[in-house]
């Protein structure tokens, strides 16, 4: 009996273990303009930002530029986002420093931004990757995207660090997320 229930229970849990736990991030959120996503993981070292965001709030509109305007205003967003240093300044204690930035948009031709982006619904995805001597003393991140950008209204965070899982709001004028127990 027990040689027969074997191969099940090992169906099993190898199907429990192959089911993505990550999925739920995985998958495309809900876009809803005037709102950022942040994902902070705050792991050895390092610091890490991951952001997802309609492109409208940056730039104020959701398609490739068209007018030589729309062209400048997308350039300086990418600039700002890219000296992403001084929009995240992650509390002192953490002595950090900016690593590498990644933003995805399919509508700017930036990385490999979603391909399935209709006219209607662009984004502009980001990945802020902060080197630290001391990651795990971080309490706290200012982040100056309400003064940078007119289209954020709220940031939704969930931040993993050593002092356990959190989920946090930000709404317009508010610019620290903190977090500990």
């Amino acid at each position: 009996m027990t040689l027969s229930r074997r191969p099940l229970l090992t169906f099993a849990l190898t199907a429990f273990l192959a089911t993505p736990f990550a999925a739920p991030a995985q998958t495309p959120a809900a876009h809803v303009h005037g709102q950022i996503r942040l994902n902070v993981v705050i792991e050895g070292p390092a610091i890490v930002i991951e952001m997802e965001s309609p492109l409208d709030n940056f730039v104020g509109f959701e398609r490739a530029p068209r007018t030589e305007a729309e062209k400048k205003t997308a350039e300086e967003a990418v600039a700002q986002l890219r000296a992403a240093g001084e929009l995240f300044k992650i509390d002192p204690s953490a002595n950090c420093k900016l690593g590498p930035v990644t933003l995805r948009s399919a509508a700017l031709g930036l990385g490999k931004g979603e391909e399935g982006a209709g006219e209607g619904h662009a984004d502009l995805d980001g990945s802020f990757a902060f080197n630290c001597t001391n990651a795990a003393a971080a309490k706290f991140i200012d982040i100056d995207l309400f003064a940078a950008f007119k289209g954020p209204r709220q940031i939704e965070a969930q931040i993993a660090a050593p002092q356990g899982q959190f989920k946090r709001t930000l709404k317009r004028p508010a610019t620290r997320l903190a977090w500990s127990k």
